[in-house]
């Protein structure tokens, strides 16, 4: 277990979480487990249900029939099924990301979700990145890191990343998106957004993706080397 710790990444979106998280347990041979994308499965299937995303009742049902599974790939990638349906494109789809944080305020559906992240990482080696992982899903992980920055170079990430599927978004209109969900995320009544106490805190407006792995990577050795 010790030459195996669990890595714990948090922070809002368009920070450059997934990429830098399936980068660092490609370097160490980790499984990389992007919890976000188990929210999305469900709140995708909540869109194509037509559930209001007001309906707690509702949305708890929703969630208890879905069965999400994530399966590793090539190169630290995972592909997501949502009752045996690969969705993995379709959960990054505009109308899931404006919605997904009004479906992961919803209590009820966190503790499911965090029961079921909680299981994945018993082994240790694992590399998962959300909103709540440091705090309520691995608050014992050892690595915890909480990676953020700011909301222009966020916005233009994600800018960038739906063009090149073909969906073009003004900078502006990304700008206020991205700021109703962290506004969502944070004020949520369980596992708010928020770094843990013992997390570092990572800006990388001004770094490079391999700048941000080398650091966490780095923390992962030095975090070996002591015990």
């Amino acid at each position: 277990m010790k030459s195996r710790p669990n890595i714990a990444i948090d922070g809002p979106a368009g920070a450059g979480k997934s990429t830098v998280a399936k980068l660092v347990a490609k370097e160490l041979g980790f499984l990389y487990i992007d919890t976000g994308a188990m929210y999305r499965a469900v709140t995708l299937k909540a869109l194509r249900e037509e559930v209001n995303f007001s309906d707690y009742n509702g949305l708890d049902q929703l969630a208890a029939a879905a069965r999400v599974k994530l399966v590793a790939g090539a190169d630290a990638d995972l592909k997501v099924f949502l009752n045996n349906e690969e969705v993995t494109e379709a959960i990054r789809d505009p109308e899931v990301s404006r919605n997904v944080s009004l479906l992961a305020r919803v209590p009820s559906v966190r503790k499911r979700m965090v029961e079921l992240q909680k299981a994945m990482a018993v082994g240790g080696g694992v590399v998962m990145e959300g909103r709540d992982i440091g705090t309520a899903v691995l608050p014992d992980a050892p690595v915890k890191i909480f990676l953020t920055a700011s909301i222009e170079e966020r916005a233009r990430r994600r800018r960038e990343e739906l063009a090149a599927k073909g969906d073009i978004i003004g900078q502006r209109q990304m700008e206020e998106e991205i700021i109703l969900r962290d506004q969502v995320d944070t004020s949520r009544e369980k596992d708010p957004l928020a770094p843990a106490r013992d997390a570092e805190i990572i800006d990388s407006t001004c770094h490079s993706v391999e700048h941000v792995v080398a650091m966490i990577v780095a923390r992962v050795k030095t975090w070996r080397y002591k015990t």
